[in-house]
């Protein structure tokens, strides 16, 4: 979970010494990362990372970043350094950013480690609720320089998703099946973001228990646990074609109601502000749970 900010000035007893101009947030680690003044040099690790910083207004600040960081539309010009999974190190180092911004359960802790090694100033996220994102963008406001821009976004983005809290809250609680994939079978768990924004929808993650994140389950799983929507993710922008493949199963009442249902993964399960155009889209599939017929 992202940590909060340390307030310019204030020195916490476990902080380090600061100059007068320097910056210093927790990161995912909890690690304190300090800059004598905000980076003019940034190396982002994920495509969420990539568009958060464009969201805290520090777009012009990226000179590098990673495969499939598409959003906004400038960011597919970025020079890539590899993918969230493999980066090219030697590339990095040669760009000589002042700060990279890497992604703990994506990239790994081994990766933010050897770039440490090489000298890198490093902030690692972690993103795991709604609140997190918003946070993240606060963040890279301060180590960017851009703090205004950056809390005028978040504050008009918090405005409607209070706005989506109130409309959701007093909600009937409908059971969700979230499918990440059909081959294997794959969910989230309740830990994850997806979570967060069905919560936010008055929903219920039918597998918020499993043990993993993105655990693979079984058709006999959800069968039992029977829920009464099925929201799939996919790959793009179109409704995948297995999400029909629920149909073999008359005897779940998603299918009998025709509760299955599509939201575009770039919109929900990426961690950026767009995530609540994903919920908004998901609390009217859940209301429409409500309201039958």
């Amino acid at each position: 979970m992202l940590l909060p900010v340390k307030a310019l000035g204030q020195t916490p007893e476990a902080s380090p010494e600061n100059t007068e101009n320097s910056i210093s947030v927790q990161d995912a680690r909890g690690q304190w990362v300090t800059l004598e003044r905000p980076a003019q040099r940034v190396v982002a690790l994920a495509p969420h990372i990539v568009e958060n910083v464009y969201a805290a207004g520090g777009g012009d600040k990226l000179v590098a970043a990673v495969s499939h960081s598409d959003y906004p539309a400038e960011a597919s010009e970025l020079l890539q350094v590899g993918s969230y999974k493999v980066v090219n190190f030697e590339q990095i180092l040669a760009l000589k950013p002042d700060l990279v911004i890497s992604w703990a359960s994506g990239n790994g802790e081994a990766v933010a480690a050897q770039l440490e090694r090489l000298g890198i100033t490093v902030y690692v996220d972690e993103l795991r609720s709604l609140q997190d994102i918003a946070r993240e963008v606060r963040v890279l406001g301060e180590l960017l320089g851009t703090r205004e821009q950056a809390n005028k976004t978040v504050d008009q983005w918090q405005e409607r998703l209070a706005q989506l809290e109130q409309n959701y809250r007093a909600t009937e609680p409908v059971s969700v099946l979230y499918q990440v994939w059909n081959d294997p079978l794959q969910t989230l768990n309740g830990e994850h973001l997806v979570s967060d924004v069905i919560r936010l929808c008055g929903g219920r993650n039918a597998f918020a228990d499993a043990v993993s994140i993105a655990p693979k389950i079984n058709i006999e799983s959800v069968i039992a646990r029977d829920p009464q929507a099925i929201v799939a993710s996919g790959m793009g922008e179109e409704r995948p074609e297995w999400l029909d493949e629920w149909r073999f199963y008359p005897t779940l009442q998603s299918v009998q109601n025709k509760h299955l249902f599509f939201v575009p993964p770039d919109i929900i399960q990426r961690h950026t502000l767009r995530i609540l155009d994903g919920a908004e889209l998901m609390c009217r599939h859940l209301q429409t749970v409500r309201q039958p017929g």
